[in-house]
C-alpha cells in the first residue's frame, strides 16, 4: 500500500433543506448538555463559546420546529438544561449512524482489494 499509516474516515451531517441539524459540534454540545445539565458548561466541554453554543441550538430548534433543549431556573434546587425526549431520540439517530458508518469505513479501509488498487 502506497500510504499504509493513513486511516479512512467519514463525517455524518444531518441536514434539512440544506441547512445542518446535526454534525460532529452539535452532537458534542448536545452530549455535554446531557452529562452536566448546563450550556454554559457544555460548550467549555464541547470547545465552544458560550454564544455559539446557543446559536447552534436555536438553529436547530428553528430548521426542526421544536425545541431541543429545556431548561429549569435555578433555585434552591439549582438550574438545569435538559435535553428533550425529541432531542435524545435525534442525537441518538445521528450516533447510530456515525458508529455505522465508521464500521463501514474501517471495513472497507482494511480490505485487501482496496490496498491493491492504492498501491498499483
Amino acid at each position: 500500500m502506497l500510504f499504509p499509516d493513513l486511516v479512512p474516515r467519514a463525517l455524518v451531517t444531518l441536514t434539512k433543506r440544506g441547512v445542518t441539524v446535526m454534525g460532529e459540534r452539535e452532537a458534542r454540545l448536545l452530549e455535554a448538555v446531557d452529562r452536566v445539565r448546563s450550556i454554559k458548561d457544555a460548550a467549555a466541554e464541547a470547545g465552544i463559546s458560550y454564544r455559539t453554543a446557543w446559536s447552534v441550538i436555536q438553529q436547530m430548534e428553528q430548521v426542526l420546529g421544536r425545541p431541543m433543549v429545556v431548561s429549569r431556573a435555578g433555585g434552591s434546587g439549582g438550574g438545569a438544561t435538559t435535553l428533550t425526549d425529541e432531542c435524545r431520540q435525534l442525537l441518538g439517530l445521528y450516533q447510530d449512524l456515525r458508529r455505522h458508518l465508521e464500521e463501514s469505513v474501517t471495513r472497507l479501509g482494511q480490505s485487501p482489494e482496496l490496498a491493491v488498487q492504492a498501491g498499483d
